[in-house]
């Protein structure tokens, strides 16, 4: 395993951060195959240019690829694979930290179909690290985590609570990679209860219903206190040096999960869930539906001086609100698990003017870690120059910018 080196306080360099010091993709997207050699020089910040379509956020996808979720555009694995490719996609790459090398990586398994051939509706992700091979993504977290900023994340305030939950559940998976493991238990049993509601019409067996929902409450209330404490380092960690620019948002969790975990010791919190679980088994089994817990969770955001709902705000205040909350996410894991992020920033400089992008650029090199930067115009980027190395992107390939 890497371990990361002693980190310093939020809004200074860390003393080591990991980057990626190479990259390898096999049938990925519009890469057919692609090696990527980062210099040592800047290596820390990567700004990628070119036409829309010329393969940039393909890049960040196969980045976002490394650590564990779904990756940046949450895609289907068998839709990802190059459409001349005779097989499926791999991505790995070199991490370095404190001079050290490792190698991680994913693909996928396509499986068999009943009469052998590749069964591309059973795609499965597997991930590689060093020559070790493990089953789940989530194996990835102790290694290396990745937050990301797309603009199809310009709308989050706008779209539905379930979007924003995962993006809250992805940084808190930043914070403590075991959140992953919770939400996908307490999924699983949910299904399960759900399972029995529908085929016994809202009624099954009452003892096998009890345990069900018995663990339920169990993986509930711990993924409920796990997302509540993310929450506290999350404000903590939320600032900037040019408020002005970049409204820092009052941010809460609204779910009846949540109320109950901050509000009643751990085993009770328990127990009135599991009641409210029994209460809800005619509905839920006639439904389809589970209509109680913490997969019902919101997350809320108002602008900190017009007490107004982040949704309501203009876009770019939406989008300085969401820059907030990404950089408070990178701050929270430098202080509290004393490791740093790699951080995907596609189109960034949308929306923002020449004085914002500015002093992000100045927020970003602050961080001291390794951060991915796209954009159509090299231009926009200018104030990076001589602390960045530039590419440009066309058709699939990779030219390094020198003079930039």
């Amino acid at each position: 395993m890497v371990h990361t080196a002693t980190m310093t306080k939020p809004g200074h360099k860390t003393e080591t951060s990991i980057a990626v010091s190479q990259l390898d993709l096999t049938l990925f997207r519009n890469y057919p195959s692609l090696r990527l050699t980062l210099p040592e020089a800047n290596r820390n910040l990567v700004v990628l240019s070119g036409e829309n379509g010329a393969g940039k956020t393909n890049l960040l996808e196969a980045i976002s690829y490394l650590g564990p979720g779904r990756g940046l555009r949450g895609a289907r694995l068998a839709d990802i694979t190059h459409n001349a490719g005779p097989g499926p996609w791999a991505v790995s790459g070199t991490l370095v930290c404190d001079g050290k090398n490792q190698r991680i990586g994913c693909a996928i398994d396509y499986g068999k179909g009943s009469g052998g051939e590749a069964n591309k509706g059973r795609a499965r992700r597997y991930v590689m690290v060093d020559d070790e091979r493990f089953s789940s993504a989530s194996s990835l977290a102790p290694y290396l985590s990745v937050i990301w900023l797309t603009p199809r994340m310009d709308r989050l305030f706008q779209n539905g609570a379930s979007e924003r939950r995962r993006f809250f559940d992805q940084l808190v998976t930043g914070l403590f990679p075991e959140h992953a493991s919770q939400i996908s238990a307490y999924e699983k049993t949910m299904r399960e209860r759900l399972r029995l509601l529908v085929d016994g019409g809202g009624h099954g067996d009452e003892a096998w219903l009890a345990a069900i929902e018995r663990r339920m409450a169990e993986y509930a209330t711990a993924l409920a206190a796990t997302r509540l404490e993310a929450l506290q380092i999350l404000k903590a960690n939320m600032k900037f040096k040019k408020k002005s620019l970049f409204p820092v948002p009052v941010i809460a969790l609204e779910g009846d999960m949540e109320d109950l975990v901050s509000t009643l010791p751990a085993l009770e919190a328990e127990e009135k869930f599991t009641g409210l679980l029994k209460k809800a088994r005619r509905v839920d089994g006639y439904s389809g539906r589970t209509t109680k817990g913490p997969h019902k969770t919101d997350l809320v955001a108002w602008h900190p001086l017009k007490s107004m709902p982040a949704g309501q705000c203009s876009t770019g205040e939406q989008k300085a609100m969401l820059i907030a909350l990404i950089f408070g996410a990178v701050r929270s894991q430098i202080s509290a698990r004393g490791r740093a992020p790699l951080l995907l920033l596609d189109e960034l400089a949308a929306h923002l003017d020449e004085e914002r992008r500015r002093a992000l650029f100045d927020e970003i090199s602050d961080f001291g870690i390794q951060t991915w930067m796209t954009g159509t115009d090299a231009g926009l980027f200018a104030p990076l120059k001589g602390r960045a190395t530039f590419f440009h992107v066309e058709d699939g390939t990779l030219t390094e910018m020198k003079n930039a």
